[in-house]
């Protein structure tokens, strides 16, 4: 497990807008942590609100791309969320107390794997101040053919970009003018081994691609984490959430 420098991972965090730390968890927690991915997969997904969890494919179980909010389901995921070395990262990295939001699996299943849309997650949390983390953990090796994370380094302090509807499922709003010559030159991929972890500020612009690979899955963890100092727009969140819900019924008509 890496040895963590919280003052050295900061200044880094407050001038990239993310961090990278290879290593994170030990083989061995890696292994635990699959263990119960793969259960809850097999257990709990019935458990699930519909609006929690997501397929490329409706009609493929194995297309599995999404799930949201398992610490809400499951006890093992809820461990990870407080008193944890995620929690102990997210305090040092924001400053301050936080709160963690959810704890999502992701995947991009092979052949069919969509790419993520660039974007800023603080236009979805809608916070002020933008004070959040999302933290990514590689669950598999995860290389740029089936779609690694990008960071255009630097972006969380150059503000919003404009966002607009895009229809890839779970990720319903991306840049609208992203590919800018800034863009081009401060855009940095970060291939990552099981255990490896990115963390990035709420407003730094991020993207992964489609995974092109014809038998290799794309999986990951991800934990968000709010300041406390953070406070939501609740009634544009209801709305943004009802619209969304509107859409879904609108697409399976």
């Amino acid at each position: 497990m890496a040895v963590l420098n919280f003052k050295t991972l900061k200044e880094s965090f407050d001038r990239d807008g993310y961090v990278f730390i290879p290593g994170f968890l030990s083989p061995e927690e890696v292994q635990i942590l699959n263990e119960n991915v793969k259960r809850f997969i097999s257990e709990g997904i019935p458990s699930m609100s519909a609006g929690h969890y997501f397929y490329e494919d409706q009609n493929d179980a194995s297309t599995l791309k999404q799930m949201q909010d398992l610490e809400k389901y499951d006890a093992y995921f809820k461990t990870l969320t407080v008193e944890s070395k995620y929690e102990q990262l997210a305090k040092a990295l924001l400053g301050e107390d936080v709160i963690c939001k959810t704890v999502e699996y992701f995947n991009k299943p092979p052949k069919i794997g969509k790419p993520t849309p660039p974007h800023q997650d603080g236009y979805y949390f809608m916070i002020d101040p933008p004070q959040a983390v999302t933290m990514w953990l590689a669950l598999e090796e995860v290389v740029e053919e089936t779609g690694c994370v990008k960071y255009i380094k630097g972006s969380h302090l150059k503000g919003m970009r404009p966002h607009g509807r895009t229809a890839t499922l779970g990720f319903s709003q991306g840049i609208v003018d992203f590919g800018t010559e800034e863009d081009v030159e401060n855009e940095i991929a970060f291939p990552a081994q099981p255990g490896d972890l990115l963390v990035h500020h709420s407003m730094t612009v991020h993207r992964a691609g489609a995974n092109t690979t014809t038998d290799r899955t794309r999986k990951a963890i991800g934990l968000i984490y709010f300041g406390v100092s953070a406070r939501e727009d609740v009634e544009a969140k209801r709305r943004y959430m009802a619209q969304l819900a509107k859409e879904r019924g609108n697409a399976k008509a």
